[in-house]
């Protein structure tokens, strides 16, 4: 897949064979802590990125305490959706594209909060996108569609792991059963790196506090578990671990010791279980001012790093598996190779 690119930096307007324009295909992601948006074009192998957007909107602020959104971050999220929106009216009519087709969706924080419904209805009609609260199980769908060339040769199964701001998506995947990687079963963990940072983030910094937020969720993956048998398949052989989320991303700049966080460096990386070990612990050993120091983290997403480690450490000990896939992508990654293979999907055109 290509890297992801501005749209200062992208090429001239998509043009296909005879002349003819290529269509052009939207994705856009509002979730907890961030609004994301890619808009991008097929090509031989996936796609080709023609604009990106991503801004930290803070959706989910103070959900936990009162059960709603905000006004503060109902408007933060409006006015970046409002640029989404501006961006996907220059591709689809400055470009001479037609109509972009386009996909906008909202997760956990809108899920949760008593008037998610109507904030949705709010940034309709001040954007004039297609937004929509999703499920559980298809924000896992959306996952898994986004790693699947990353799985090609994998193994037998995967387990992916998504550690949002608001949730924490685990799904599990059969990959010898036909071209197209299989959902088994999927999880939804109630807890995000922006919920535990809010409720528990002091207590990241001692080894008792990281150990017993730890351990809570290890007891929340139990049942799924139990269910499943992951564990004994692992043993079995044949089954490697996936990681999509700022969280894991972050431990592989750690593990590479990059100067500065660089996608080509870390998407489809191949970590060992030792290799991961010694990743959280150089991260929990740098304490707070040595994570907003460090090149792949900075001042703006320190508070998220340890919550988010102490998730992914959880299911790191009780699912062991020999190595981990290390994905940079995600839902919008997802909606794009799901639009473009039902290239017949309806058209959403936005007002002028």
């Amino acid at each position: 897949m290509a890297s992801q690119r501005s749209l200062a930096q992208s090429a001239l307007p998509p043009v296909g064979r005879h002349g003819r324009r290529r269509a052009v295909f939207g994705g856009i992601d509002l979730g907890t802590n961030n609004c994301r948006m890619l808009v991008a074009t097929p090509a031989a192998q996936g796609f080709h990125i023609l604009d990106s957007f991503s801004r930290a909107v803070r959706l989910g602020e103070g959900l936990h305490e009162t059960g709603r959104l905000s006004a503060a971050a109902m408007d933060r999220a409006i006015a970046s959706l409002l640029v989404c929106a501006d961006r996907a009216r220059r591709w689809a009519g400055d470009q001479g594209n037609g109509p972009i087709k386009l996909r906008a969706i909202a997760t956990e924080a809108c899920r949760q909060a008593e008037n998610g419904v109507e904030f949705i209805r709010q940034a309709r009609a001040a954007t004039g996108l297609p937004l929509e609260i999703i499920n559980p199980r298809e924000e896992a769908e959306l996952a898994v569609e986004s790693c699947a060339p990353l799985l090609r040769q994998a193994g037998r199964r995967a387990l992916l792991v998504d550690i949002g701001g608001g949730s924490t998506e685990i799904a599990w995947v059969r990959l010898d059963g036909g071209p197209q990687p299989q959902l088994i079963g999927y999880l939804s963990l109630p807890v995000g790196v922006v919920t535990l940072a809010e409720r528990y983030a002091g207590a990241c910094y001692n080894n008792d506090g990281f150990f017993g937020l730890m351990q809570s969720i290890v007891a929340m993956l139990r049942p799924f578990e139990a269910v499943h048998r992951i564990g004994e398949e692992i043993r079995r052989g044949g089954v490697v671990m996936v990681g999509t989320s700022g969280t894991v991303t972050t431990l592989a700049g750690v593990s590479l010791k990059l100067n500065r966080y660089r996608r080509g460096l870390v998407d489809g990386i191949s970590l060992t279980r030792s290799a991961v070990d010694e990743a959280l612990a150089e991260a929990r050993a740098l304490g707070r001012e040595g994570l907003s120091q460090h090149p792949c983290i900075g001042h703006q997403r320190v508070e998220f790093v340890l919550p988010g480690c102490a998730i992914f450490a959880a299911i790191h000990e009780l699912w062991q598996a020999p190595r981990l896939i290390v994905a940079d992508r995600g839902l919008r990654e997802g909606m794009l190779m799901r639009l473009m293979r039902n290239m017949p999907a309806k058209k959403h055109r936005l007002p002028a």
